[in-house]
């Protein structure tokens, strides 16, 4: 019961500290709104298989919201049912790469020495790939029809840059009289890196964590619009895909069925970015007033 109160208490001062700033807690509502539109909106609007090829490229209306596609199917049950994929592979592929960065970006700071020229001559080589390019190269070699692999993928391509920069912050880190302190009283390497580090890092390690969720969204947009991805039709990229390859521009009502998905990523896009404000005022005391 204590550590459902002590959750309860912390999960209620995290949301009055992300209410500081208006503009980042309406993007985390925006967040959180469309991940139950994508997880659970799907039991209340599910996916259409039958086509209706009376009702082809219809107007918004009470009946269909965003109108229908090029087979009378409903835009606004594919766009419910078309986030999933899209979040599950950017939440993989953030998770992956913020534990690789974090991990050896930490070690090589704070070790030095031979680790440290060997992380960073790895990270340099990897910095100096284009990844849209390299992704489009394995596509051709590799099948990506699972989802987990295509997150897995990103994340192990998406870490470089947060490596330097957690490196860069480690090494600042170290010289500080805290972590000379608990050196001398030999807490050992893993408890000065994980406990008195890297919290100090976590306003930049969240909200590169989030930039790391809105480059694979893009990434792996690209690549489903390249149709180097075979995804199902319930995808919002493949609806963008499946729309110009089947001349959906050159209909009357046709850019609903093109601007629904792509609005729907650019919204998801700048609800988790708008949200890293009020990340930043959960992670950093500094920034916060009146409390």
């Amino acid at each position: 019961m204590n550590f459902v109160r002590n959750l309860l208490i912390s999960f209620s001062t995290t949301l009055r500290l992300m209410t500081y700033n208006k503009v980042g807690f309406a993007g985390f509502l925006g967040v959180v709104f469309i991940f139950l539109l994508s997880y659970i909106g799907p039991y209340f609007w599910p996916i259409e298989s039958a086509a209706n090829i009376g009702r082809i490229y219809e107007p918004p209306s009470a009946e269909h919201w965003l109108g229908t596609d090029d087979s009378g199917k409903d835009i606004w049950i594919q766009i419910v049912n078309g986030g999933r994929d899209v979040i599950y592979v950017a939440l993989v592929a953030a998770i992956i790469s913020t534990a690789i960065a974090v991990t050896f970006g930490a070690m090589a700071g704070f070790l030095g020495g031979w680790l440290d020229s060997v992380i960073v001559s790895i990270t340099d080589i990897f910095l100096t790939i284009p990844r849209l390019p390299l992704l489009a190269v394995l596509a051709t070699f590799i099948k990506l029809n699972n989802i987990t692999f295509l997150g897995v993928l990103l994340g192990l391509l998406g870490w470089p840059f947060l490596l330097r920069a957690v490196r860069a912050q480690t090494l600042s880190l170290k010289e500080r009289d805290y972590i000379k302190a608990a050196r001398a009283l030999d807490l050992g390497t893993s408890h000065i890196v994980f406990h008195e580090m890297l919290p100090n890092m976590m306003t930049y390690i969240v909200i590169s964590f989030t930039l790391g969720m809105t480059n694979a969204v893009y990434e792996q947009v690209a690549l489903i619009f390249l149709g180097l991805v075979p995804f199902s039709e319930s995808n919002w990229s493949v609806m963008i895909n499946w729309g110009w390859n089947h001349g959906a521009m050159f209909f009357k009502n046709s850019i609903w069925y093109i601007m629904s998905p792509v609005v729907a990523i650019a919204l998801l896009q700048l609800a988790i970015i708008t949200m890293s404000r009020s990340l930043e005022l959960v992670f950093n005391p500094r920034l916060r007033s009146g409390d």
